[in-house]
């Protein structure tokens, strides 16, 4: 017999942050989400001029961590580095996600707080599915929720 799922609030504020190889789409998603009614806000970058990734995503996954965001998405080239430099944040479960599949199971095995998304990886078509997919995919808990636990410790 499995636990219960955890009951989930609505998610309203999700924080969105790019390096400069993600710079383009951040301002697609943003404004998608806007039109959704979700409260969006802009951790930067704010141009296609290079900079650090970890300038802006170790704010926007602090950010996370400390509850001022239920969500965050971060964006790059591959989005390899923005996952990475979230999940050295305590308290933040950042998936990499190059599809629905992969964004349903962030949501329904790890309970992802955040996505990381590639800009030279993924369609705008499938980015749009896959936050959709992850907004709405409950968490299983459970079996799933042990597991994570253990990577809280």
């Amino acid at each position: 017999m499995t636990a219960p799922v955890p009951s989930e609030e609505p998610v309203k504020k999700i924080v969105v942050a790019s390096d400069h190889a993600g710079y383009r789409y951040k301002r697609r998603i943003i404004e998608y989400l806007t039109q959704q009614g979700y409260q969006v806000e802009d951790f930067g970058t704010d141009s296609t001029e290079s900079v650090d990734y970890p300038d802006f995503i170790f704010p926007a996954a602090k950010a996370v961590a400390a509850g001022e965001f239920e969500r965050g998405i971060v964006l790059g080239g591959s989005g390899n580095g923005e996952a990475i430099a979230a999940n050295r944040v305590k308290g933040v479960r950042c998936a990499l996600c190059w599809n629905e599949k992969s964004a349903r199971l962030a949501r329904q095995h790890n309970n992802a707080n955040m996505i990381s998304l590639g800009e030279r990886m993924v369609s705008m078509h499938d980015v749009y599915e896959i936050i959709d997919i992850w907004l709405n995919t409950p968490f299983e808990g459970g079996r799933h929720q042990r597991r994570i636990e253990k990577l809280d410790e």
